[in-house]
């Protein structure tokens, strides 16, 4: 499929794929705070864009509502990338320290002790 895009090949693996995508769910969990700024940050920026593709101000003001429900929508969808990036680092630094076979199992235990650290979290707020 890639090759059909790209004129060079790329190689993806299941198991690369699936320990960074564990290595995101756990940072993006253990470090919920940053992860809610960073939505926080997008959906200004997002407004803030769109807003200079208005010229009439009886326009924007219309349909700001739907707009800005939309570009929170977006903003949590690309909050992930940071994540998604330090993630792939992390899953990489596993697989180059301990070898491939582990980083699905170490990418599980930083999902389980992130969640847990983060229901601890929420509990110690309220």
């Amino acid at each position: 499929m890639f090759e059909e895009i790209f004129p060079f090949r790329i190689a993806l693996d299941a198991t690369t794929i699936a320990g960074a995508g564990l290595w995101t769910l756990a940072l993006y969990l253990g470090f919920s705070p940053l992860s809610e700024w960073v939505i926080l940050q997008l959906t200004r920026w997002f407004n803030f864009a769109e807003r200079s593709l208005y010229t009439s101000e009886k326009e924007f003001n219309r349909t700001k509502k739907a707009r800005e429900a939309q570009n929170a929508f977006y903003a949590s969808l690309f909050s992930v990338v940071p994540f998604f990036v330090m993630g792939s680092v992390c899953n990489y630094g596993v697989e180059w320290a301990l070898d491939r076979s582990w980083a699905i199992s170490v990418g599980m235990i930083a999902c389980i002790g992130c969640g847990v650290y983060e229901l601890g979290r929420r509990d110690a707020e309220s």
